[in-house]
């Protein structure tokens, strides 16, 4: 199940969810991490990743600090203040929507919880 269309729309989500998590993240790392806890099963691409941390960036959501590594300039991404309250209000919304989505597909989730 790589890179489905039902994981682009969470994009955002697992980013600021990584963010809130680790404090500081450059995006390669934010890629290694996904494929990590996912056992390789979602794999983002530099090409998805980079617009969504420059969206998150152009919100005010992320800030950008640089920094030198061996000789390279390395970018990490740190939530703002308004960054962590988005962060709750995206996987509130997640998780609403996974409760929905269970409920559609396999009956025996209907009704248990409102």
């Amino acid at each position: 199940m790589k890179n489905t269309s039902l994981f682009k729309g969470s994009l955002v989500t697992i980013v600021l969810k990584l963010l809130n998590e680790n404090d500081t993240m450059y995006g390669y790392e934010i890629t290694q991490k996904v494929n990590e806890i996912t056992n390789g099963e979602l794999q983002i691409t530099e090409g998805a990743l980079y617009p969504s941390l420059h969206k998150l960036e152009a919100m005010g959501l992320v800030d950008v600090e640089f920094t030198k590594v061996n000789n390279r300039t390395r970018k990490y991404y740190k939530l703002t203040e308004l960054g962590t309250q988005e962060t709750v209000l995206k996987l509130a919304e997640l998780e609403k929507y996974i409760k929905i989505m269970r409920a559609l597909v396999n009956p025996k989730f209907r009704n248990l919880e409102h």
